[in-house]
Formats: C-alpha cells, sequence, structure tokens
C-alpha cells in the first residue's frame, strides 16, 4: 500500500476506480523526457528567471508592494534626525555681516524717529549711514550686497525679522517656527524646511512680542498663548516657554493676497462643475452652511470664496477670535473677541458677541470657527430670520459634523434635551460641505450632504456629490473623480425662492 492510498502495480486502467491521489499524465507526447530531464523546467515548471521579482516592470501589485515597504523603511530610518534651518552661500554672509553692523547702526539711529519712517523713507536713511559702518569695520561688499545688507537691516527694524522673507513669497501658505533653529514652511501643500534662522531665544521673543503687539495683545510668563494677525489678515498664533519646550514656536497661516473665487477653486480641481454650480446657488439662495474640515484643508478659504455670492445690499457681521475673514462685500462688519486682562477679567467670548450681533440688524452672521456653546445661539440666529448664515467646524465628515455639533451644545450651561437639540439643527441646517486637505497635498471639496430632517431620534442627510478616489500617479498625486449621485435636492424650494431652482436642479441630476 503507498501513501496515497494504492496498491504498487495497480492502475486506473484496470477497471478499478482512480483514487486519492492519482498523477495526471503531463502534456505532451508519450516520449517525451520526464519534467525533471527538461533543461527550461517544462511548461508546468517554468525557470526560476521567468518568475517576475521586485524591480522588474511588469511585476504588479508585487512590486507595489516592495515600493511601499522600502518607503515605510526610509521614513524610519530618517525619523529620527532633527531637522536645523540653516542659511548657506550668500544669505549666510549677509546675516553674519549684519551681526557686526547692526549694533553700530542702532548706535547711530533714533529708534522713535525711525519708527515715523516708512521701510523705504528708512532705506534711503540709512544708506550713508551704512556705508561708515562698513568702512569702520573695513569690509568691502558690491552693489547687491550692499541693497541686501539694507533689506535685512530695515526688516530686523521695522518688519519681522528673517520672517518678512518668507512672507513676501507667494508661494508659501504656512510659516511654522519651532524655535531660533528650525523653521518649517508648507508649499504647494508640502512641508520643507525654510533656510533661515533666528539669532537666538531672545531675538525670536521679541519678533513675537512686535506682532501681538500690533493687534492690542500681549505675550508672556503671565499669558504664555496668544492669537494675532499680520496686517494683511494673515492668522498667527504664539506660544512661548514654559508651555514650548523649543523656545517661542509661532505659526502663521498665511492667505493669498488675491481674493479666491469658487471658479478659480473649480479650475484648480478642488471641486466639479456641478459642485461649483451647487455651492454658488447654496450661497446666493440664502442657505445656511456649515463647513466641515481638518487644520489646514481649506474651511476659511471656502468660506470667503461663498461670501462673494452674498447680496451687496445683506448687511454681513463676522465673528472670529482673530478676524482672518476677508469677506468681499461692502456692508460687512467685522468683529473680534478679546481675552481677558491680567486680573482674569474683561473676556469677550464668541457667544457674548453672538447675542449682542442680533441687536444690530443682521441679515447674516458668519462665525469664523463653531467651538463651544455659541453653537446653540447660531442655530437659534439661523432658525429666526437669519437666514444664510454660515459657519466652519472641525470634523472629518458630514456625519461627525451633526453629533460635535450637538456635543458642543450639550457641554454647554444650556439644558436642553438631547431631541430637542437634533431637531433644531436638523431645523437649521441645509448644507454641510466637507472639505479635506488630502496626502499629496492638494485641498478638495470631498462631500456636499443636505440636512433633511429628523427621522425617530436620528438626523436625516442625503449625500449630494462625493470624491472618490481612484488611483494615484507614480509622482504620488492622487486621482478621483467628483460623483453626483443623482437625487433631487430636498432645499430646492429654497433656490426656487430666488430663481435658482432650474440650474440647481441640473446640477444635482
Amino acid at each position: 500500500m503507498s501513501a496515497f492510498g494504492r496498491r504498487n502495480g495497480m492502475s486506473a486502467g484496470n477497471g478499478a476506480r482512480p483514487t486519492f491521489g492519482t498523477a495526471k499524465p503531463m502534456k505532451g507526447p508519450v516520449a517525451a523526457p520526464p519534467p525533471s530531464a527538461s533543461p527550461d523546467g517544462g511548461e508546468q515548471f517554468p525557470p526560476i528567471d521567468a518568475i517576475p521579482l521586485p524591480g522588474d516592470e511588469e511585476a504588479g501589485p508585487l512590486d507595489r508592494g516592495s515600493e511601499a515597504m522600502a518607503r515605510l523603511a526610509d521614513r524610519q530610518a530618517q525619523s529620527g534626525e532633527q531637522g536645523s534651518s540653516r542659511n548657506e552661500g550668500f544669505e549666510a554672509a549677509i546675516h553674519r555681516i549684519k551681526e557686526q553692523v547692526l549694533p553700530r547702526l542702532l548706535e547711530r539711529v533714533d529708534p522713535e524717529a525711525a519708527a515715523t519712517l516708512s521701510k523705504d523713507e528708512l532705506a534711503e536713511e540709512f544708506r550713508p549711514i551704512i556705508g561708515e559702518v562698513l568702512a569702520e569695520l573695513k569690509i568691502n561688499l558690491n552693489r547687491r550686497e550692499q541693497f541686501a545688507l539694507e533689506k535685512v537691516l530695515v526688516d530686523e527694524l521695522l518688519g519681522l525679522g528673517p520672517l518678512e522673507e518668507l512672507l513676501s513669497d507667494p508661494e508659501v501658505s504656512d510659516i511654522m517656527v519651532n524655535g531660533p533653529q528650525q523653521t518649517y514652511i508648507e508649499k504647494k501643500g508640502k512641508l520643507q524646511l525654510a533656510q533661515i534662522q533666528f539669532r537666538d531665544e531672545e531675538h525670536l521673543l521679541q519678533i513675537a512680542q512686535r506682532i501681538v503687539n500690533k493687534v492690542g495683545r500681549r505675550v508672556d510668563q503671565t499669558t504664555p498663548l496668544a492669537d494675532a494677525r499680520l496686517q494683511d489678515g494673515s492668522r498667527v498664533n504664539v506660544i512661548i516657554p514654559p508651555l514650548s519646550l523649543r523656545g517661542t514656536a509661532i505659526s502663521i497661516r498665511k492667505f493669498s493676497e488675491k481674493p479666491i473665487t469658487i471658479d478659480m477653486m473649480k479650475g484648480w480641481g478642488s471641486l466639479s462643475d456641478k459642485m461649483a454650480t451647487v455651492l454658488k446657488v447654496a450661497g446666493a439662495s440664502r442657505m445656511n452652511v456649515i463647513i466641515s474640515g481638518g487644520t489646514g484643508s481649506g474651511k476659511t478659504t471656502m468660506l470667503n470664496a461663498l461670501s462673494k455670492l452674498i447680496d451687496p445690499g445683506e448687511r454681513v457681521i463676522t465673528i472670529e477670535d482673530a478676524a482672518e475673514l476677508r469677506l468681499q462685500q461692502p456692508h460687512w462688519l467685522p468683529l473680534e473677541t478679546r481675552p481677558p486682562n491680567l486680573e482674569g477679567q474683561g473676556a469677550i467670548t464668541i457667544r457674548d458677541l453672538v447675542i449682542n450681533a442680533l441687536r444690530m440688524r443682521p441679515d447674516r452672521i458668519i462665525l469664523g470657527e463653531i467651538r463651544g456653546s455659541e453653537c446653540f445661539d447660531l442655530l437659534a440666529a439661523m432658525n429666526t430670520g437669519h437666514d444664510g448664515s454660515m459657519a466652519t467646524l472641525h470634523s472629518n465628515s458630514p456625519r461627525e459634523c451633526l453629533a460635535r455639533m450637538e456635543n458642543m451644545v450639550m457641554m454647554s450651561d444650556i439644558k436642553v434635551p438631547k431631541e430637542a437639540i437634533s431637531r433644531q439643527i436638523a431645523d437649521s441646517v441645509d448644507l454641510i460641505v466637507q472639505v479635506k486637505r488630502l496626502r499629496d497635498g492638494s485641498r478638495r471639496c470631498t462631500n456636499i450632504t443636505e440636512v433633511i430632517g429628523m427621522e425617530g431620534d436620528v438626523i436625516v442627510t442625503q449625500e449630494l456629490f462625493k470624491f472618490e478616489y481612484l488611483d494615484e500617479t507614480p509622482d504620488g498625486k492622487i486621482i478621483g473623480e467628483y460623483r453626483s449621485m443623482g437625487l433631487r435636492p430636498y432645499t430646492l424650494e429654497k433656490a426656487k425662492m430666488f430663481g435658482f431652482d432650474q440650474p440647481y436642479l441640473e446640477a444635482c441630476l
């Protein structure tokens, strides 16, 4: 008896039924040599060279998997490296000369008189003085080097020092200073190390104080956190030691000098043509819109773009912690919160401003961001004659957005049953626009969801549009498509009141 359950010498041709383990004949002529005798291994056993290996062009999923694991290994190897923003070459030489010239220059300049001059006027006044100082130090510079030195010195005295170079670069959208030795910037959605450096921690702290003092705020040991803004509306957050362990940290969110519109976002591929039409109709038809997304996903940009569709005859009031919205309307009044004073008194919160705004005869109230109990007051405003109100909120999906709004009202001191809160949200909010910053750095509108109403204890929604991931290019760019769900919008009646029902329905179907 063999190991496969068949007697030796027995064959299937004797009339016996083939049993488990019976070998099938090999392909090819009867006289063919056995597989082991074939130099290339035969058809059933191809040679080893024919098996695709990692790195071959036709390896398919195996190749992509090995590449992904190789990227993970590289990332793990680099994770411990410390990035340092060191000046190199021409810029480094200019900054070294600046360190020698600046103390002697300050001896010859009246700071109060210098503060009254513009940057151009100050550069003109400095030119002969800088020449004298360079002669004393026996430093010879050509014309290009002298102009660069003048600019660095003026930025140091009147501007924000090394940050001026980054603020003037239109491609930089975020600046993140992690102490005096390290600064990162965001360009086209990707983070990279900037080639600037501060003299020391004291130098960096002086610049941080210069930023917050311009908007009437302060940052010191008693108040180590501060929100501020620059003259162009860019948002700034400052945190200093002992809370920040690497030294003073400054985060600047820059905004484009040219106002971004929905058509521009459509041209960049952030949304489809039909989605753009729906958002335009939503803004013009006074729908209540919540823009949801993560940090740096483009919520404020989307809110600014939607504001372009507001009727110029409407009175709009915006409320923010640090005024960063730049609405493109003539009748617009921005309000800003106030932190407490040294005694811990005198704070004006977003909720205080929302309650006060209701007495200012607004047509629309726009909140920069919902963070807490002000959510209830905004919902009340949406429900009591202030249609077209808008706000942004941090969440990962439209469904989470609704849950967060419920939680924010419940965490406040307002004693309202959960069912009543859910019903008020369902009655107030018309659209939720979800925006995301994808891993390739692109910012896209991934969902447009409609809030229909209540069914039992659950808020019912329907998705009008969705972004679906398809593939990725070799250079890491994400490929996807914007899909319309083909549903008749529940908010069609609101669009009909303003005469936009036909284009709205065509865009959704």
